[in-house]
């Protein structure tokens, strides 16, 4: 008798809204296939430690507007584990897998690409709300976060309008500030700052001119949002990390907000206050986008697999879902159109 195929899916990296979606649509495509599916716990970390399922039709049920990942995830890197390679092809022939399905972001399909050279069958599906992988127009959680910025946005206005105040919210975008902007323009927020377009000190000097313009004119209050990762004359702002992460160097950013609404204060004599809104972002149930997009990648993920179009990523490129070489994916991020950062800088007071 035949062996029944079977393929592995992984999530790596940080977790966002339509991970589950994306799950349950290449899991059930390959089982309608007759090919098996196994999960691989959090990340590349459960293929060293041998932890990982069966992933069935039960257990890829009900899951598609779950948040988060039923499998887990870590940034956990072979290529930095003694002989990490080698432990993960020998696990792969233990499973017997034909391939295995990478749902990431930019360092995970950057990984997947380097374990594609080194002879490991890898197919990637992008996923991350910084929206920051190149070669596809949007990846799974962007929409999700976008709405839960602009939900936090429409809320912080109310307030600044009640209070006459400066309203400054920070949100994610390490080096991409995919979010700050989709958000900003839905909100008409007064300002975005993106780490694309570094804050210097005569951009800063402009900004608070016209934020007391601004009240001149009897507009009492402003909106303003900032990517976390935004240069403010000259320096970023990370936090230190209280329990390092296994495998990982990767700093976190973040604080830039206060530190940015303590020099407007002091400069416009406004009174300002500063949200950060964090993984929040992260987290909740996706939006119909994302979990459209999920399923959509999910599908052609299993038939690239079945293809044999190893060193693949899924992607969307106007209205369809096509499929990119990793090598084009690998080591750089997706910044910005300046083009639409333009349409919002319309409204700018």
């Amino acid at each position: 008798m035949e062996k029944q195929p079977r393929i592995g899916i992984l999530t790596g990296g940080g977790d966002c809204p339509g991970l589950n979606a994306a799950i349950r649509a290449c899991a059930k495509t390959a089982i309608r296939h007759g090919y098996e599916v196994i999960g691989i716990h959090n990340g590349w970390d459960g293929m060293l430690k041998h932890d990982d399922e069966i992933l069935d039709g039960i257990r890829t049920s009900g899951i598609i507007d779950r948040g988060g990942t039923i499998l887990g995830t870590s940034r956990v890197s072979p290529l930095k584990i003694e002989n990490g390679v080698q432990k993960v092809k020998d696990r792969i022939e233990v499973l017997g897998l034909q391939a295995i399905v990478v749902i990431g972001g930019e360092g995970s399909l950057s990984l997947g690409y380097k374990l594609y050279q080194q002879g490991i069958n890898i197919v990637g599906i992008p996923k991350t709300i910084d929206n920051d992988v190149k070669e596809t127009d949007f990846s799974i959680g962007f929409m999700t976060a976008v709405q839960t910025a602009t939900e936090a946005l429409d809320k912080l206005r109310s307030t600044a309008e009640s209070h006459h105040r400066v309203m400054l919210l920070e949100v994610m975008g390490r080096t991409a500030g995919w979010i700050a902007t989709y958000a900003g323009l839905a909100t008409g927020a007064d300002e975005i700052l993106i780490p694309e377009i570094p804050l210097t000190e005569d951009k800063l000097e402009n900004l608070c001119e016209r934020l007391k313009k601004r009240r001149a004119k009897g507009i009492k209050f402003s909106v303003i949002v900032v990517a976390e990762g935004t240069q403010l004359m000259g320096q970023t702002f990370e936090q230190s990390r209280a329990t390092p992460s296994p495998g990982s160097s990767a700093p976190i950013f973040g604080g830039v907000g206060h530190v940015l609404g303590e020099i407007l204060e002091k400069k416009t004599g406004l009174e300002t206050r500063v949200s950060t809104l964090g993984y929040i972002q992260r987290g909740g149930v996706p939006v119909t986008y994302d979990r459209v997009l999920a399923t959509a990648f999910g599908v052609k993920a299993f038939n690239l697999v079945k293809e044999k179009k190893y060193g693949e990523m899924t992607a969307l490129r106007g209205n369809k879902i096509i499929s990119v070489p990793l090598a084009k994916v690998a080591d750089g991020v997706k910044t910005v159109n300046m083009g639409i950062y333009q349409v919002a800088r319309n409204f700018f007071a």
